[in-house]
């Protein structure tokens, strides 16, 4: 037993030696095989400058100016709805109406009273004009004539708190009509007719502004810096596209015109606004869209031809080469597309040399004959010949 486990252990190694004895050879002669081939041709091309517009990407959400709920500001039974959930009021239209009656009786009493409180007054007046020419001549007393003065002064007072209830009687009569305070759609009704309804009630219904609307989004803060470098002071009223999920374009551009003063701690982002005009209402508050941010200046960037740039799991990489004209794959991160550019965020700096065509036989670390663009396609139209004949 002993001598069939040291004999499957000897085995084990054997094959283990074997495999590693062959991965050497074999790496030895795809070496020597790739000495004796000829060096690839490839065309390089300097990692350029370019003055641009940058633009940034990020995911927004709409949201109303203003969502508004609309609350009962007196008691009493709701009696009536005039409008559709989903319908678009204006400011000022009547919504819901309370019942009236107990508001109308008050304002009749407040009325009354005013013009009670006013015909007592009138006579007053009148009874201090005789007690002024009586005072002169002394028919009366002093302490008579202040009385009678006293008096027309507290019917006065009397007047101003009448007229005051009054007017405070037809706010809350006004109030019986509830009137949408802005422009929008209206939501669900939450508090249908014939419910008795207060100040304290919940509200009756929410109204979502819808002209003009935002779109708030979040700004990756290596971002918000390279906005912020490339706009310095002029950072106000940035030209903003939306985008729809289905990728199409909304037909009006908006304006950045809000920005947070702190990065978020948890996301590492910052808070921006825009303004977009909404006058077709199709933009919904709370739908997802995606926002593209531009900055107001020109900026210098470094840029790189898409023909070089190559992916893989790990990323974007291009071939660039280093002092002795070896290509090496070397990892970079884009930001947007300028033509058949992609602006180099980090990786490369201006000057350095990338392949851009013949990569498909690049080996990393192994020499390339860099050619011109016309020896490049003279190469290819060759090559292509060649395949034809055979």
């Amino acid at each position: 037993m002993k001598k069939n486990i040291i004999i499957f252990v000897i085995v084990i190694l054997a094959a283990i030696a074997l495999r590693y004895v062959s991965g050497i050879v074999g790496e030895y002669m795809s070496r020597k095989s790739l000495k004796s081939q000829p060096a690839p041709s490839v065309q390089v091309e300097p990692i350029g400058e370019r003055e641009i517009i940058r633009s940034f990407q990020a995911p927004g959400r709409v949201a109303s100016k203003y969502q508004v709920n609309v609350l009962a500001r007196i008691s009493g039974y709701l009696q009536k709805s005039y409008f559709k959930e989903g319908d678009y009021v204006k400011e000022g239209q009547v919504l819901f109406q309370i019942e009236p009656t107990e508001y109308i009786n008050t304002s009749n009493v407040a009325k009354a009273n005013v013009a009670n409180t006013k015909a007592q007054l009138e006579y007053a007046e009148k009874q201090l004009a005789r007690a002024s020419e009586l005072v002169k001549k002394d028919y009366i007393a002093r302490a008579q004539y202040d009385q009678i003065l006293s008096q027309r002064d507290a019917l006065r007072a009397q007047l101003a708190s009448a007229q005051a209830a009054y007017q405070d009687s037809l706010r809350n009569y006004g109030y019986t009509m509830v009137k949408s305070p802005v422009n929008g759609r209206v939501g669900i009704i939450d508090v249908t007719v014939g419910n008795y309804v207060s100040p304290a009630s919940a509200p009756l219904t929410t109204i979502n502004s819808n002209d003009p609307i935002y779109v708030t989004f979040p700004l990756d803060a290596n971002d918000f810096d390279a906005l912020a470098k490339a706009d310095m002071q002029n950072y106000k009223n940035r030209k903003v596209e939306l985008y729809f999920n289905n990728g199409e374009k909304y037909e009006l551009d908006g304006v950045q015109d809000f920005l947070d003063n702190k990065i978020d701690e948890s996301t590492g982002t910052v808070t921006l606004r825009a303004t977009f005009k909404n006058p077709n209402n199709r933009l919904l508050h709370g739908e997802f869209v995606t926002v593209k941010l531009y900055s107001n200046n020109k900026v210098k960037v470094p840029v790189v031809h898409q023909a070089a740039v190559q992916e893989n799991q790990a990323g974007k990489y291009v071939y660039k080469l280093d002092e002795n004209d070896l290509p090496q794959l070397t990892y970079i991160k884009v930001g947007e597309q300028v033509g058949d550019f992609w602006v180099v965020t980090d990786g490369l700096t201006y000057g350095d040399r990338v392949v851009t065509d013949g990569l498909q036989k690049v080996t990393p670390g192994h020499p390339v004959t860099i050619v011109t663009p016309e020896e490049m396609a003279k190469i290819k139209k060759e090559t292509l010949e060649t395949e034809k004949e055979k």
